[in-house]
C-alpha cells in the first residue's frame, strides 16, 4: 500500500523512499543543471536525504555539483498532527550569483537564517543586491513550476491540501499571489499592511537606517527586512497557510504594491 504521509515514506527502503522524494525535484532544474535522471543511480552523487525510519519529516538537497557549498534545491517537510503536508521550508538557490553569508556569523555560528542572531554586515550586503531576508544567494525564478511540481507530489500522496509556514513577511506575500490563503495569521498581515499605509503606524518607524528605508511604504522585499530588522516591535511569527491543490484562494493582504 502507498504512504500517505512523510512518516510513512521514511519507513520504507531507502531506494523506495528516495524514488518518492524525488518526486518534488522540478524537471525543469534536473534539465537547467544538466543533472542525471532522477531514478538513476548517479543522481545519488548529487542528493543529501536526511529522512531516518521513526521519523516524520524529510530534509532534501539537491546540489549541481558533487562538492559546491549550498543546494541548488534544499527542502524540509514535514507531517502536520493529522496527517497532511507541511512545508518547513523551501529553497532554491542560483549557484551562480554572489554568496552572502546571512545564515552563520563571522566567527562562523549558524544564524537560522537570521531568526536565531544576525550577521549584519552580509544582511547590508544582501539588501544593496536587491536580495530579500534570508536569501544567501539569488533565486532561480522557478517557483511556479516548482509549486506545480509539488502539488503533484501532494497528490501521489492522496492529498487535496498542503501547508506551508512562511519564515519572512515576503514569503507569505510570494505565497498568497501563487493561491494560499491563510489557517493563522491574516489579521497578523492585515495589520501590517495598515501600519505601512498612509498614517500607519510604522511609518514614523521607517527612520532612513539600513533596514528601515521610507521606500519600505511601496515594496514588498523593503518591507520585510524592516520586519526583520524588528519594525513591528515582535518577530514575525505564528504565519501558517495552506493551498488546495489546482485552487486558488485569491487572498491579497497587500494590494497594490510591488516587489
Amino acid at each position: 500500500m502507498k504512504p500517505s504521509t512523510i512518516g510513512g515514506i521514511n519507513n520504507l527502503p531507502e531506494n523506495e523512499k528516495r524514488e518518492i522524494y524525488m518526486r518534488v525535484v522540478p524537471r525543469g532544474l534536473i534539465e537547467r543543471f544538466h543533472l542525471p535522471a532522477p531514478d538513476s543511480q548517479r543522481i545519488k552523487s548529487f542528493t543529501r536525504f536526511k529522512f531516518a525510519p521513526g521519523s516524520s519529516d524529510v530534509e532534501l538537497s539537491l546540489f549541481h555539483e558533487e562538492r559546491f557549498a549550498d543546494p541548488i534545491l534544499y527542502g524540509h517537510l514535514t507531517d502536520t498532527l493529522n496527517g497532511q503536508i507541511h512545508i518547513l521550508l523551501y529553497i532554491m538557490n542560483d549557484p551562480a550569483s554572489p554568496r552572502y553569508n546571512v545564515d552563520v556569523t563571522a566567527d562562523g555560528i549558524t544564524t537560522k537564517f537570521g531568526t536565531l542572531r544576525r550577521n549584519l554586515e552580509a544582511e547590508a550586503a544582501a539588501l544593496s543586491d536587491n536580495l530579500a531576508p534570508g536569501q544567501i544567494r539569488r533565486g532561480l525564478s522557478m517557483l511556479s513550476e516548482a509549486m506545480d511540481t509539488f502539488e503533484k507530489f501532494v497528490k501521489y500522496l492522496g492529498h487535496e491540501i498542503y501547508f506551508v509556514e512562511p519564515l519572512y513577511y515576503h514569503n507569505a506575500i510570494i505565497f498568497e499571489r501563487h493561491g494560499f490563503t491563510y489557517q493563522e495569521g491574516r489579521r497578523f498581515m492585515e495589520r501590517i499592511q495598515t501600519g505601512f499605509s498612509a498614517g500607519g503606524d510604522l511609518l514614523p518607524r521607517l527612520d532612513n537606517s539600513p533596514f528601515r528605508q521610507p521606500a519600505a511604504t511601496n515594496s514588498i522585499r523593503l518591507r520585510s527586512w524592516a520586519i526583520h530588522d524588528g519594525i513591528l516591535g515582535e518577530p514575525f511569527t505564528s504565519v501558517t497557510m495552506y493551498k488546495r491543490v489546482g485552487k486558488s484562494a485569491g487572498i491579497n493582504t497587500c494590494p497594490d504594491v510591488a516587489w
